[in-house]
Formats: C-alpha cells, structure tokens, sequence
C-alpha cells in the first residue's frame, strides 16, 4: 500500500481539538499527516503536537516558504521538528506565491527558482551540523547548536519542469497540488522514477455533486488564476478550457470567473462523492504513480469532519 496522509489542522476544526482526532489515525490507516502555511496556522507548530499525539505518523509542512524566514530561523524550525519526531519529519519548502510573500509580508518575491535551490543547498548543509556560510543567501557562520541525529530528507514544492528536475536531481522529492490522476503521469515523467512524489488532494465527501462543484469552482478560481498555477495547468493541457476564467478574473468580474469554470475541470481536480468514492478516485492516483496522497478534507453540509476522517481512511 501507499501512504496515505492528512492535512491538518482540518478545516473549521481548531487546532486545540485535533487531540481528539491524530492520535487514532494511524490505526484508521494513515501513514502521515501534513500541514501548511498560508493565512491560518503557521507550519510547525501542528507538527510539534503531532509529534507527541501519535508517534508513528510520519510529519511534514507542504510547504514551508522559503522567503518568509531567514535561513537560520527555517534550519531551527526544522531541527526542532526533527528532534520531536527522529526519523519521522520531511521539510516541505517551496517558493509560496506572491501574495503570500510580497503582498502579506512584505518581502520581495525575486528569483523564486533560484532561491529555493539556494535555501535547499544551505538546509542540507546546516541540518548536518555544518557551519554555513553562504553568500548567495547573505549567510556569515550560521551553525545550528543541536543539529537533529538524523537530518529530515527535504522535498520541494515543483510544479513544472525546472523545478521538477531539481527536485530530482538534489532533493529526496517532490510535492505537487491541483492535479488530476491523470496529471501524474506527466508530472512523474519529470520527476522521475526513484524520487518520492507527494500531492495535497482537494476531498469534499458529499453525494451532492452541485454542492461539490460550487465549492470547488470558488477554489479553482481563487487558486488557478495565480500565475504560477495558471502557468501549471497551460503546461497541463488545460489553458484553453481555464482561458474564459483568467480574462474575467484579470478584468475584475469575480462572478463570470466562477461562472466560467467548467464542471469537468472541477471533477478532475477536486475529488467529490460518496466516501468510498473518494477513496477509490484517490486510488487512481496511486496507481498512476502518486507515491503519498495528502487528502485535504473539504467541509460540507451536515458533514462530521470525525467521521469522515475515519471514512476516508485506506482500510474503511
């Protein structure tokens, strides 16, 4: 079997009552659990409980980015987790997006490739217990003072070819998000064989497809006219059927955005159905070459997001 990892914190469940939830997944079936970092909870902390409420879960932000802490600071955070968890964490890292980093936290978005080949280059250094100087990075002497026993393999957040292929070729994987099954055969092709391929999978268990498809034709708008992921779905093969979506979103008219989303884009890249239909949809990503499937658990009406927890699970 594959892995099978969750995203949290789950959606409209804080923080403080996940408890309640991570301890018991791993006896559903669930091999790992994932954060992330937009504009809710930062990356880490989730881990560090994580951590302590089930052992045996394997950890890991996707992503953390690479902008919006120094390099010393993100080496910390990292080390920190991997000495909560020996052998349990992978460090997610990634460019973010412009909004996240320029818009938000007012840091120049520049060189994004570069800088995250950089910051791998630093990590794998200083999570050895190098000391590190590294002048592309502005980094005179950083040496961590407890460097973890066993340093975490690093995966990068790679979209499309370039960064795919230095994902193969200097780090241990690759996180992607906003496929199809069928996507991850091209992005695969890329990658490579014999590094692991990770993607965060967008999950709304409810029988009512209208429902599904509203949610998800908010979310691929917000998300899909961002250039980068824009960019993704024109190397996908999906820029003609996106095209309508980005003018009107670029000309400001939000509704005509949504409105021009067509269904089959949304029942390709958000799995939606019955629970065991979404188990078996998140299968064919497996077998087209998914090595962990990080569901994201989307909230419906009259959905126990518990419950669905233990629904969705490999061994339901």
């Amino acid at each position: 079997m594959s892995r099978w990892g969750l995203t949290i914190p789950l959606m409209g469940v804080p923080l403080a009552r996940h408890g309640e939830i991570v301890p018991g997944l791993e006896d559903l079936g669930y091999t790992d659990v994932w954060s992330a970092e937009t504009n809710g909870t930062d990356a880490f902390t989730p881990l560090a409980l994580a951590s302590q409420w089930a052992p045996g879960l394997r950890l890991g932000p996707a992503i953390v980015p690479v902008y919006t802490r120094g390099p010393a600071l993100l080496a910390q955070h990292a080390a920190t987790i991997a000495g909560l968890a020996p052998g349990r964490f992978v460090l997610g890292i990634g460019t973010s997006s412009p909004a996240i980093v320029e818009r938000w936290n007012g840091i120049p978005f520049t060189e994004p490739y570069q800088r995250v080949r950089d910051t791998l280059r630093f990590l794998r250094r200083a999570l050895a217990g190098e000391k590190v100087t590294d002048e592309a990075l502005g980094v005179k002497g950083f040496k961590l003072d407890n460097p973890p026993e066993t340093a975490p393999p690093i995966v990068l957040a790679a979209l499309r070819p370039g960064m795919l292929r230095l994902a193969a070729r200097e780090a241990d994987g690759a996180i992607s998000n906003w496929l199809s099954p069928q996507d991850v055969r091209q992005v695969r092709a890329e990658l490579g064989g014999d590094k692991e391929l990770i993607a965060r999978i967008f999950v709304c268990p409810t029988a009512n497809a209208d429902e599904a498809r509203a949610l998800g034709r908010w979310m691929i708008a917000a998300y899909l006219t961002v250039p980068v992921y824009a960019a993704f779905h024109e190397w996908l093969g999906r820029g003609e059927r996106l095209a309508a979506m980005n003018a009107a979103w670029a000309a400001g008219d939000r509704k005509a955005a949504l409105e021009a989303v067509p269904d089959e884009v949304v029942d390709e890249l958000v799995v939606h159905g019955t629970p065991d239909a979404c188990r078996e949809r998140v299968e064919e990503y497996v077998d087209n070459g998914l090595d962990t499937p990080v569901l994201a658990v989307l909230p419906a009406d009259g959905v126990d997001m518990r419950e669905v927890v233990g629904a969705l699970a490999p061994g339901s």
